[in-house]
């Protein structure tokens, strides 16, 4: 099967959200079939609501420069579904990836044929079963696993790392990991394993609880950023620079924009030194960081930032950021969201910090129309666009002084990457 039938037939297995199905029976009997690939590799498991993706990249880049060969498998892809499979930061050839699918797929088509499995995999627990075996076959020294939802019944739980990280935990997904924060955080805290080292991001107090109460079940260790100090920060619109001072110090340069990246930073340094990565290997391979789609300047005229802000804790960051960096500015904001997300909580978050703002729908059919966007938020200035060109061709009057943020889903943000990046 070729790349683009591979990737056809993943589509098929329908949206990795509304068709997930929570569980670790199913990926278990096919990752039996194709031998254990998780058994030949060691692991860096991480969950979290926002930012793992972030302190993934930093993770994974330390650990190149620190020499080794290094597997970062995460999600959802920008462009291409080969992104979610990189080696030494590089995603995979289409080629290697349409094999894995069908070698995956075979075994997956084995086992429904012995009635061994209910169905076939989900489009998530495939390609988790996919990075496994590519990793697995080459040989990488260690992987750096994201967690797709939630954590105790996530396919990626198949795992024994030698480290578990959780990032900050907020809400999202509600339906599926629960309505309260200590429930999200008991879903995500089902990573934690007897015999492995955990560190923690700095939590809201309810969540600490909850983490540090099944930290105390297994009886293991646990690192937390909050015992390490930041001093000299300074914060611009591109990144930051401070020194992490705890156990040893870090003078930590973070090029991902952001204060919330500040905390990604310091979480992957702090779980760097648990995996005895130097001090240079950590300081350079975060220095080194790149994560296309988060706050992501493609444009300096006019300023275009791309943020996938699809959730209240990602709203509430890029709304601090525009506070911090853009005030004084016209900040237009193009918009657009997919039907299972918090509207009216992101847009009372977001909108209020722009003078504009334009909402429009991803080329999704589960993205939410305009209209219904506007009839839950509110605005002074509100216009609706049928799709990102047409609210491009709106906000082609930007002066010099205007910063325009395209934003929401980071299935729209894909769109303007396809549309603004040469």
């Amino acid at each position: 099967m070729n790349y683009p039938d591979s990737v056809q037939f993943l589509y098929a297995l329908g949206n990795e959200i509304k068709t997930a199905k929570l569980g670790l029976q199913r990926i278990a009997q096919v990752l039996d079939a194709l031998d254990r690939p998780q058994d030949r590799l060691r692991f860096v498991h991480v969950a979290g609501t926002n930012g793992k993706g972030s302190t993934c990249a930093m993770m994974a880049g330390a650990l190149h420069a620190a020499g080794r060969r290094t597997g970062l498998f995460t999600s959802p892809h920008l462009a291409e579904p080969t992104e979610r499979i990189r080696i030494d930061g590089e995603p995979i050839p289409a080629v290697r990836f349409a094999a894995a699918f069908e070698r995956v797929h075979a075994a997956v088509e084995q086992l429904l044929v012995r009635g061994a499995i209910d169905s076939h995999t989900t489009y998530f627990e495939t390609v988790t079963a996919m990075a496994l075996v590519v990793f697995a076959e080459e040989a990488v020294d260690m992987v750096v696993l994201e967690v797709g939802l939630g954590g105790r019944l996530d396919a990626t739980n198949v795992v024994t790392p030698d480290l578990c990280v959780i990032t900050p935990i907020d809400f999202d997904h509600e339906a599926f990991l629960g309505r309260s924060l200590e429930a999200i955080a008991g879903e995500k805290a089902g990573i934690l394993k007897a015999g492995v080292t955990a560190v923690f991001a700095r939590q809201r107090s309810q969540v600490a609880e909850v983490l540090d109460l099944r930290a105390e079940q297994l009886s293991i260790p646990v690192a937390r950023t909050e015992a390490w100090s930041i001093y000299d920060l300074e914060l611009d619109a591109r990144g930051s620079r401070f020194l992490l001072s705890g156990e040893l110090d870090l003078k930590i340069v973070c090029p991902l924009a952001g204060e919330h990246q500040v905390e990604n930073a310091a979480t992957a340094a702090v779980a760097l030194t648990r995996l005895g990565i130097s001090e240079p290997e950590i300081i350079a391979g975060i220095a080194q960081t790149r994560w296309p789609g988060r706050l992501e300047r493609v444009s300096v005229h006019p300023e275009i930032v791309l943020d996938g802000a699809h959730n209240p804790a990602g709203a509430r960051a890029l709304a601090a950021y525009i506070a911090r960096f853009y005030a004084g500015r016209r900040v237009r904001l193009i918009y657009g969201a997919m039907r299972d997300k918090a509207i009216d909580e992101i847009g009372g978050i977001l909108f209020p910090v722009s003078q504009q703002v334009i909402v429009t729908a991803p080329r999704q059919a589960r993205a939410l129309s305009p209209e219904s966007i506007r009839q839950v938020a509110e605005h002074p200035d509100l216009r609706t666009a049928a799709n990102l060109r047409e609210a491009l061709a709106m906000v082609k009057d930007a002066t010099a002084e205007d910063a325009i943020f395209i934003t929401g889903s980071l299935f729209l943000v894909a769109e303007a990457r396809e549309m603004l990046v040469v």
